[in-house]
């Protein structure tokens, strides 16, 4: 199983509590969302760690900061995580993915796109089904929205012009552990990347905002 150098995939950003698991949510159908890369980490103290990701370039995988590991091995085409698949790809990021129906890129918002409070968006993972259950076997999804910044005021360090205020307190949808750097899709462009909430997993949780590291994404982009 070949190993990821770290410096070959594209990070971005922090976390406080991490997040990621999909929580009422539904089961994708197989290969619907062909961009979701599975990360499979050993941290830098030796210990496993799950977090998803999605392919924006045939050699880049975008995801969280906090999903930095000693060695993270990616797979493309993935359903269910416990069975082995001919759609697999796990791939070295120095080498291309081949794109095909079940591998395939993801596009990223301008720089100057800021996608506003109220709007319905998707966000997919492999995270938690439960607070105290394990991470999912199969692909989940959730529909969840854009919430007004006041939404995320307990988060101390929340900022709207940085982050995106994410999922209805009202409800118990949400992302969590397990999830972390997974996309949040609003009208098929990767808006936000999963990145914080609270311990329990009431919504609303913290997604960092892509719009605003555009201009850092193409930045090592074109430098690779």
């Amino acid at each position: 199983m070949p190993l990821l150098p770290l410096p070959l995939l594209l990070f971005l950003l922090y976390s406080r509590a991490e997040t990621g698991q999909i929580i009422r949510g539904t089961e994708c159908k197989p290969h619907s969302r062909p961009y979701m890369a599975f990360l499979e980490i050993v941290t830098s103290r030796g210990l496993p760690k799950a977090c998803g990701g999605f392919l924006i370039r045939r050699n880049f995988v975008l995801t969280a900061a906090h999903c930095a590991g000693r060695s993270i091995t990616v797979t493309l085409g993935a359903h269910n995580i416990t069975e082995k698949e001919d759609t697999w790809q796990m791939i070295k990021l120095k080498d291309k993915a081949n794109l095909a129906l079940a591998v395939g890129t993801l596009p990223l918002p301008s720089q100057f796109n800021f996608v506003p409070p109220g709007r319905m968006c998707r966000v997919a993972g492999w995270g938690r089904t439960g607070v105290m259950e394990p991470i999912s076997d199969t692909l989940q999804e959730v529909k969840l929205r854009l919430m007004e910044p006041q939404a995320c005021s307990h988060f101390r360090d929340f900022d709207h012009n940085l982050q995106l205020c994410v999922g209805n307190p009202k409800k118990t949808k949400s992302a969590f552990k397990g999830d972390s750097g997974g996309p949040l899709l609003c009208a098929g462009v990767a808006q936000g990347i999963v990145s914080y909430g609270r311990v329990d997993a009431k919504p609303p949780a913290v997604f960092t905002r892509i719009s605003h590291y555009r201009p850092w994404i193409n930045k090592v982009l074109q430098a690779n």
